[in-house]
This record gives C-alpha cells, sequence and structure tokens, in this order.
C-alpha cells in the first residue's frame, strides 16, 4: 500500500483545525477539492515553482463560502513530478504554502484544512492516487480524529481494512479531471466536475446556496 503524503507534516501528525466561521460545529461535512484546475490555474507542464502558482477568480471566495456553510476543506492532489524525478517535497510544500497565502488574501475564512497529495508515478498504481480513493480516505479519518480528540488512536486504514465507515452523503468531491470524479464515485461523495479554466467557482452555486 502506498499512502497519500501530508503538507508539510507526517501522514499521522496531529492535526490543529481551526474553528469554522462564527464557531458553529461541525456536522461531518467534508469538501474533498483537487487543486490544479480547481483553486489554481492548469498547466500541461505542472505548476513547478511557488511563483507559477495562479489562484483561479474567486477560488478564495467559494474555499470561504464551503467553510462558512460548514465543511471541512480537504485538498487531495496528484502529484506526479516528485515520482517522476523532476522536482522534491520540499518544492511541494513551497508551492502549497504560497497557495494557501493566495486564499487567504483573496478572504481571510478560506483555509485550507488538511492537504493530501500522491507523489507516486502513475505507472506505481499507488491506491492513493486518483482515480482511486485513499487521499479521501485518510482525509476523512484524519479530520475526524481531530474532532473528536482521538488522535493518539489514530490508525489510517484503507480499502477492504475499513469497515465500519461514517457516510459521506454530505460531502462532495470537486475537480476538473474524470480520475477526481471517479476517486469520489468510489468513496462515496457526491462527485462535481468543474470547469478547469474557472475552477471551484464553477460550480459553487450548486453547492452553497447564495444568501439572498
Amino acid at each position: 500500500m502506498l499512502p497519500p503524503h501530508r503538507h508539510a507534516s507526517r501522514l499521522d501528525s496531529p492535526l490543529e483545525l481551526k474553528p469554522l466561521p462564527h464557531n458553529q460545529s461541525w456536522s461531518g461535512k467534508i469538501a474533498y477539492l483537487d487543486r490544479d484546475g480547481v483553486l489554481n490555474r492548469w498547466s500541461d507542464n505542472y505548476v513547478n515553482s511557488p511563483e507559477e502558482v495562479e489562484t483561479l477568480p474567486n477560488s478564495g471566495e467559494s474555499v470561504a463560502r464551503l467553510r462558512r456553510y460548514g465543511f471541512r476543506i480537504c485538498v487531495v492532489t496528484n502529484q506526479s513530478p516528485i515520482g517522476r524525478g523532476l522536482w522534491d517535497h520540499d518544492t511541494l510544500e513551497l508551492i502549497h504554502k504560497k497557495l494557501e497565502t493566495q486564499l487567504i488574501e483573496e478572504d481571510s475564512d478560506a483555509i485550507l484544512d488538511l492537504v493530501l497529495y500522491s507523489p507516486y508515478h502513475p505507472s506505481e498504481n499507488a491506491w492513493a492516487r486518483k482515480p482511486n480513493p485513499g487521499m479521501l480516505e485518510a482525509g476523512r479519518q484524519i479530520i475526524e480524529a481531530s474532532e473528536n480528540n482521538k488522535q493518539e488512536d489514530l490508525k489510517i486504514m484503507y480499502g477492504h481494512q475499513w469497515v465500519e465507515r461514517p457516510s459521506e452523503s454530505s460531502s462532495i468531491m470537486v475537480g476538473d479531471q474524470i480520475s477526481d470524479i471517479e476517486a469520489g464515485r468510489k468513496f462515496g461523495v457526491n462527485a462535481i466536475q468543474c470547469d478547469q479554466t474557472i475552477g471551484i467557482a464553477d460550480v459553487i452555486d450548486k453547492i452553497v446556496p447564495r444568501r439572498g
């Protein structure tokens, strides 16, 4: 089993979740979001440095709307350039820090609660690489452990190992690629495909109603 990796931390390290807006209690909803083509601009040649990070219009506002509607945010992104030897985990950490900064600059509620990535080459057929659902499985368990103060007992399970699963009926997966949609469906969430030139702002009104 090739597990996901986590931004700036070991996968099983304690996760410190910041309060949801208005100090609302969490109902169990998670928004699993792809990265490129959803939060920032897609590139056929990959996003290779922090300088190449450009958030899509209103992506920060859209993430903030999700959190104000009670969603925890879990980014799940395939990052095969690491497995291809193009660059390393440290470079990806800088890219994700730049993304987090740009989202927060747009809206202070646009916090990414958890960022997971698959560094593996496609030929490895890693369970963590979409269209497989490994990143979503890990994301649910890490966030729930933090919310329920059970991080010391956390043992992340995948596939058939994970028997007693919570319902994902109120959660969503947003992606621009078929592999994102397949991963979401395998995991049991409502999977929504967006236009990669628009990103999450393309579909946010389908998920979160606008206040009148």
